[in-house]
């Protein structure tokens, strides 16, 4: 894919950050008075998600990683305090362990989870915590549209394999088995958010940054507009305007926190 747009991603960096809020709730690290955390932030974006990091947790030393540059370049600017490395979640390996490995909204781009996740996991410290959050709306409307309209005529000579970039999320039940067997204790839940959009336009802004990536970074300049527009009309019928004028984005995410035994 080509590298992700930092100003198109953060466009609606309210409604993205508020799961990675809720996950950092969860994350209950025992440490010493003044004892500074080793953090490791995957997939940090342009820095949202490491701001939460750095404003819940002052005294500790913060990494975000991004395979972006142009992410990282954001997130540098935006947390000039914070240090930031370019790599890939698939294939990360930092050589020691952190107290809070964390991702918000990352790791659906990274397949294999079965392997990843306690391979994530291994990179914790005994105590610490591996804590992450992803997309759970394969099977939504937002989500099957761009599959059906990659197969139209017009598109489909472009598209073979598109909707296979993310992985399929697994149930709760083996997420959390994946990661008993490592863990003091796992915790995983669901989360389905409701984000008032203005409209149908406003739901294709907010994929082009990302859902829509794999779609639309393959097609020809001419079919990109083509493909948006057939996504907005599809948009419009999904999700019907309420009593407000305004559209109910439904969004489920998974979530996980595991303690290190």
């Amino acid at each position: 894919m080509t590298d992700w747009n930092p100003a198109l991603y953060t466009r609606f960096e309210d409604e993205r950050t508020r799961p990675a809020r809720d996950l950092l709730a969860r994350c209950l690290i025992d440490s010493a008075d003044g004892e500074r955390l080793s953090i490791a932030d995957l997939g940090c974006g342009p820095g949202n998600s490491t701001e939460l990091l750095a404003r819940r947790f002052p005294k500790a030393r913060i990494t975000g990683y991004d395979l972006s540059e142009a992410m990282l370049e954001a997130a540098r600017e935006r947390l000039p305090h914070c240090a930031f490395e370019r790599a890939d979640i698939a294939h990360w390996r930092p050589g020691t362990r952190f107290d809070l490995v964390y991702s918000n909204a990352a790791l659906q781009w990274v397949r294999g989870h079965e392997a990843l996740l306690p391979g994530l996991l291994s990179h914790v410290a005994p105590g610490g915590l591996l804590a992450a959050q992803v997309p759970d709306n394969l099977a939504d409307p937002s989500q099957t549209a761009m599959a059906r309209i990659a197969r139209e005529p017009a598109f489909a000579p472009y598209l073979a394999g598109a909707g296979e970039a993310r992985e399929p999320i697994a149930p709760l039940h083996t997420v959390y088995d994946w990661l008993a067997g490592q863990a003091q204790g796992v915790d995983v839940w669901l989360t389905h958010y409701q984000h008032p959009m203005e409209s149908a336009e406003a739901i294709t802004q907010w994929f082009r940054s990302t859902g829509l990536k794999p779609f639309l970074d393959p097609l020809p300049e001419a079919l990109k507009a083509d493909f948006l527009e057939r996504y907005t009309r599809e948009m419009e019928k999904a999700y019907p305007a309420r009593s407000d004028g305004r559209l109910l984005l439904g969004f489920p995410r998974l979530f996980f926190v595991a303690k290190k035994g």
